[in-house]
């Protein structure tokens, strides 16, 4: 139960279950309920390989910070066993994804997404560019599951995907901004600062619902 609660605070359970919450609204909006659920479980796995490599990633960092909420550096769990789950979550989100309702070609922008995350933890989020993997991963989603029935995905999707995912980009950030300062992280947030950081999300926040309300 230990390891099981570890390997839950790392995969960052929060944002983990509101992605996998609106991946079976969609799945059961082009789909129904039965496959709505292999869609959530599909999605539920890319979204552990994002969080679980973010946190394997910034571990000396959080450890330098003294982040006793992740699980690593309260010694939930260790990092061999996370790059274990790792190695077993990355091929088996892959197939399932593939595999499963979204197949090949919704599958594979979903994990166009997952590749944009697990980027962001490891280039993006030192870059000006930090917004980019947001809004490609954030269109992603559920542009993959609209694809899975063959339909192209609307533009109020694909917009109000991007817009807010930047948007979600910005929010994260604010909290650690000081302590990104500190460990010399230099995403776009971090070089706006907290103020601006807030403006940009408030305004991206209000540019995505005015682009659905345009284009829906």
């Amino acid at each position: 139960m230990r390891r099981f609660n570890g390997l839950r605070q790392a995969s960052h359970f929060g944002p983990t279950l509101i992605v996998t919450t609106i991946a079976f609204g969609f799945g059961t909006y082009y789909w129904w309920e039965g496959p709505a659920y292999i869609i959530a479980f599909t999605i539920a796995t890319g979204q552990l390989v994002v969080g679980w490599s973010n946190d394997l990633y910034d571990y000396k960092d959080d450890l330098a910070h003294n982040r006793v909420n992740k699980p690593l550096v309260s010694g939930l769990i260790t990092t061999e066993y996370l790059q274990k789950w790792l190695r077993f979550m990355v091929p088996f989100s892959f197939i399932a994804n593939l595999l499963g309702p979204l197949g090949i070609k919704g599958g594979l922008v979903y994990m166009l997404g997952i590749g944009c995350g697990v980027a962001y933890n490891f280039y993006f989020k030192f870059s000006l560019f930090s917004p980019l993997p947001y809004a490609i991963a954030f269109a992603a989603l559920p542009s993959s599951i609209a694809i899975s029935k063959n339909i192209n995905p609307p533009l109020w999707m694909v917009t109000g995907g991007a817009l807010f995912g930047m948007a979600a980009h910005f929010i994260n950030v604010i909290k650690d901004m000081d302590q990104d300062h500190a460990s010399g992280i230099q995403g776009l947030p971090q070089c706006l600062g907290t103020k601006w950081s807030v403006i940009a999300a408030i305004t991206l926040i209000a540019l995505g619902v005015l682009a659905i309300y345009l284009t829906a």
